[in-house]
């Protein structure tokens, strides 16, 4: 049985940003903040999932990641699907997520080698709320000018194919052993679960939702599996926390109560289940013979708990 408030740690990157506002108010000392990790209290815990957030000023790599099946062979625990929620989007900004057109593994090592792996990227305009699903073994790219909340399995293995010409270390061949260099799978849309709730991916290693909870309501939470919140507007509280953007909570065997404020409550939630799980929120309907129930949200709820804890770290993806 798990409830928690997370820890965020800021890592930074060559290609991050030194403006996290509004999306996060982690104190990253002025460094140019990549990624920021929402992690367990207890460090020697291992979870499945991994939910971070994306700042980009600069390009990123192209990049993939192994399978399952790959990762087992090279003696890793597993690999790495993702998807990504877009927060904000820069006019123009671009994300890419697998190639126009097949390709030979010979005929990918030499589009890697003349740089024409940029042209054959299927690339595509990002705008807040998009929804990007990265099966692994899919070759990507994320574009500068974006804000992004990436849910993927707990997997730190990425080989970069090409790099723009920066002077880190590219993983050319074991990345080609792992591709499949063509086009992405399609996707599935988005769709309704409830007034409050929409599924926007459902694949074989997690669910991801988006909670939109009215302002001044309350629900309840009830996660089994491992579950991750986080806040993405509006105020409220969580268990016994004050809830505001940018912050995150851990949830496991456990049923905790969510308060939407005056503004409401927006959370994005990713949990270990390849299908949506409908006793995940419940709505609580509180009556009284003296107070009409439209007002009843206004009753107390928990105490607000301690401030976060933040802690750098230098730890490399991309």
């Amino acid at each position: 049985m798990a409830l928690e408030l997370v820890r965020l740690q800021a890592v930074p990157k060559p290609w991050g940003s030194r403006d996290l506002q509004p999306w996060s108010g982690v104190d990253h000392h002025g460094a140019a903040i990549g990624e920021i990790w929402l992690q367990r209290l207890d460090p020697a815990l291992d979870p499945a999932l991994l939910f971070k957030l994306l700042f980009t000023s600069e390009a990123l790599s192209i990049q993939v990641h192994p399978d399952d099946d790959a990762a087992h062979a090279m003696g890793l625990a597993r690999g790495k699907t993702e998807a990504w929620y877009v927060l904000a989007a820069e006019p123009g900004a671009t994300v890419a997520v697998g190639l126009k057109s097949s390709l030979s593994q010979a005929q990918l090592r030499a589009a890697i080698e003349d740089g024409s792996i940029c042209q054959r990227m299927s690339w595509r305009t990002a705008a807040a709320g998009d929804v990007i699903f990265v099966p692994a073994g899919t070759i990507h790219a994320i574009g500068p000018g974006l804000v992004l909340a990436e849910i993927q399995q707990r997997s730190d293995t990425t080989f970069r194919l090409f790099d723009y010409g920066r002077e880190r270390e590219l993983h050319i061949e074991p990345g080609v052993a792992v591709a499949h260099a063509g086009p992405a799978a399609g996707q599935a849309p988005t769709r309704r679960l409830s007034d409050a709730r929409t599924l926007l991916l459902a694949t074989a290693f997690f669910s991801f939702e988006r909670f939109e909870l009215a302002p001044e309501s309350l629900w309840k939470l009830r996660a089994q599996a491992e579950t991750w919140l986080l806040v993405i507007a509006g105020e409220g509280r969580i268990g016994p926390w004050r809830a505001q953007m940018g912050e995150g909570w851990f949830v496991q065997a456990e049923t905790t109560h969510l308060a939407a404020g005056r503004t409401g409550l927006t959370c994005l939630v990713a949990y270990d289940a390849a299908l949506p799980s409908h006793d995940l929120l419940r709505p609580i309907a509180v009556r009284n013979t003296t107070t009409p129930a439209h007002s009843t949200s206004h009753r107390p709820l928990l105490p607000a708990a301690g401030a976060n804890t933040q802690s750098p770290t230098t730890e490399a993806r991309a």
